[in-house]
């Protein structure tokens, strides 16, 4: 289902929970709603769905990549720059990273660790 963006800063600071096999709602919505706004948009956190979930979709381009639990276990090549949101208005200076290696539980709840670079590292750190 199509979810609205949320746009609460108080929500939004929250933290969220782990992800289980039990939120396949969060999945699919995550999905859906991603593709509704593919235009503006190329990632996404659970949270800015009114989910407080620890899950985030990332588009590869091509694919669409879902992230269970993710966790940045190392970060190399730190620069600065500014990114927008869907759920908070203009854009902000921010800290990122070139290179970053993640560990995450893919679609099907299977460990996967990777490295990313670039743009893709940019949008998982940004969710």
């Amino acid at each position: 289902m199509v979810k609205d963006i949320v746009r609460d800063t108080l929500f939004l600071s929250q933290k969220s929970t782990v992800t289980t096999k039990d939120d396949a709602q969060v999945t699919q919505d995550l999905q859906d709603t991603l593709k509704a706004h593919r235009q503006t948009c190329v990632g996404m956190a659970a949270n800015m769905i009114g989910y407080k979930k620890r899950t985030i979709i990332v588009s590869l381009g091509i694919m669409d990549m879902i992230m269970h639990n993710p966790v940045i276990l190392s970060k190399k090549g730190e620069y600065e720059t500014e990114e927008g949101c869907l759920s908070l208005s203009g854009q902000r200076a921010t800290k990122r990273y070139r290179e970053i290696e993640v560990e995450f539980e893919d679609i099907n709840f299977k460990k996967q660790k990777q490295v990313f670079r670039d743009r893709v590292a940019q949008i998982i750190q940004h969710e």
